[in-house]
């Protein structure tokens, strides 16, 4: 089991690195490089989908014990591959509406050291105002995000997803004083 598990982890770094610096190793990284532009799912995945289909198989043939540790070292393997592709630096937009905008929107700015955009929005339902605060964070800062959104707003909608690429702006992180 240790073999297994510590086996995907390197695994997957192994591949990761190959991938982020623009290599494969093998068919399937190449297929699912190419798939990944044209689908919404990561290289990681799309490796993993070929994989658990090719140890299926073997299944059949070797025995099945096997073929469910290397599908388990493969499931390790995939998540370390995301990881290490994406990085741990993986931005992530943040929209929030609230009646407490401003007090959200200068919190995030002081804690965070994050920019923010207050954005005019209409409720579709109700004809209401509304104001949106956008940003945009570090997957490791989505917690504190969701803490402060909390604190400050218990009934604001958040809606937090992944962002390809973030160009332009002044996306590094501000010195918080």
């Amino acid at each position: 089991m240790l073999a297994t598990i510590f086996g995907g982890m390197v695994l997957g770094i192994g591949v990761g690195l190959v991938i982020r610096f623009g290599g494969a190793l093998d068919g399937t990284e190449i297929l699912a490089i190419l798939i990944n532009k044209n689908v919404p799912f990561s290289v990681g995945e799309i490796i993993m989908f070929f994989n658990v289909f090719i140890l299926g198989a073997a299944g059949f043939v070797f025995s099945w014990d096997r073929a469910m540790y290397s599908i388990l070292a493969y499931v390790i393997a995939y998540k370390t591959i995301d990881v290490v592709v994406q990085g741990l630096d993986e931005s992530k937009s943040a929209w929030i509406i609230s009646d407490k905008h401003r007090e959200i929107g200068d919190v995030i700015m002081a804690r965070l050291g994050r920019g923010v955009t207050y954005l005019q929005g209409e409720g579709a339902y109700t004809g209401d105002d509304k104001k949106v605060v956008f940003c945009v964070i570090t997957r490791l800062e989505e917690a504190k995000l969701k803490t402060i959104v909390e604190e400050i707003d218990p009934s604001a909608f958040l809606a937090v997803a992944d962002i390809a690429e973030v160009r332009g702006g002044r996306f590094k992180k501000k010195d918080i004083h």
